[in-house]
C-alpha cells in the first residue's frame, strides 16, 4: 500500500503519528508539496466528497496522500485543491490518540489514513497500520461500528447517509461537530 504523507513539519515531533509511521516503514513523507503522487486520494476535511469504496481503485493503484499541517491554512490556500482531482474527506469518526483522545473528527494522520484503508475495505492495512501505535487498537474498537457500517456501502452518498444517521439517532448536530 503506497501512502505518502506531505509534512509541513508544524507540529511536536515526539507526539506526530506522520514520523513514526515512516520509522516504522509503513509511509513516505515529503516536505515539498510538488513531491505529492499525483493520482492519489489525497486525505482534506475540506473536501466535498466523503471517502467510499468507490474510490478503491484509486487507492489500489495511485495510494493515499495524507496532509500533515495546519488545516487552518488549508482552508484558505487553493495550493492544497490543485494537488489531485481525488480530494477526500473522512465520516464522522472519534480520534482516539493521546493529543485528541475523545474528540469528534479530529484524527491523528495515521488514524485518518487507518480510517480510509477501512473504509475502502482495506481491512487488513488499516490494523496493520494502527499495530505500530499502542493506542490504535482502541481506534478500531471505539469507531468498529460506524467504520463497519461505512466500509458496507459503495458510494461517498451511501456512506454520508450512514453518517446522518448515526449522528440523527445519537441527538448530535452534524454543525457543531
Amino acid at each position: 500500500m503506497k501512502i505518502t504523507v506531505f509534512h509541513a513539519d508544524e507540529c511536536d515531533r515526539k507526539k506526530c503519528t506522520s514520523i513514526k509511521m515512516e520509522k516504522l516503514g509503513k509511509c513516505k513523507l515529503v516536505y515539498n508539496i510538488n513531491k505529492i503522487p499525483g493520482g492519489a486520494i489525497v486525505l482534506n476535511p475540506y473536501a466535498e466528497k466523503a471517502v467510499s469504496y468507490e474510490d478503491y481503485r484509486y487507492i489500489r493503484r495511485r495510494g493515499i496522500v495524507g496532509l500533515d499541517c495546519s488545516w487552518n491554512e488549508v482552508s484558505s490556500s487553493k495550493k492544497f485543491f490543485s494537488l489531485s482531482k481525488y480530494h477526500r474527506s473522512l465520516p464522522f469518526l472519534i480520534a482516539t490518540n493521546p493529543v485528541n483522545y475523545g474528540k469528534p473528527c479530529i484524527l491523528s494522520t495515521v488514524e485518518a489514513v487507518a480510517a480510509t484503508l477501512y473504509i475502502t475495505r482495506f481491512k487488513d492495512e488499516a490494523h496493520e497500520l494502527l499495530n505500530g501505535f499502542k493506542w490504535g487498537h482502541t481506534f478500531l474498537e471505539l469507531n468498529h461500528e460506524l467504520l463497519e457500517a461505512y466500509s458496507e456501502v459503495d458510494t461517498s452518498a451511501e456512506v454520508v447517509k450512514v453518517q446522518n444517521d448515526f449522528l440523527a439517532e445519537k441527538n448530535i448536530n452534524a454543525n457543531e461537530v
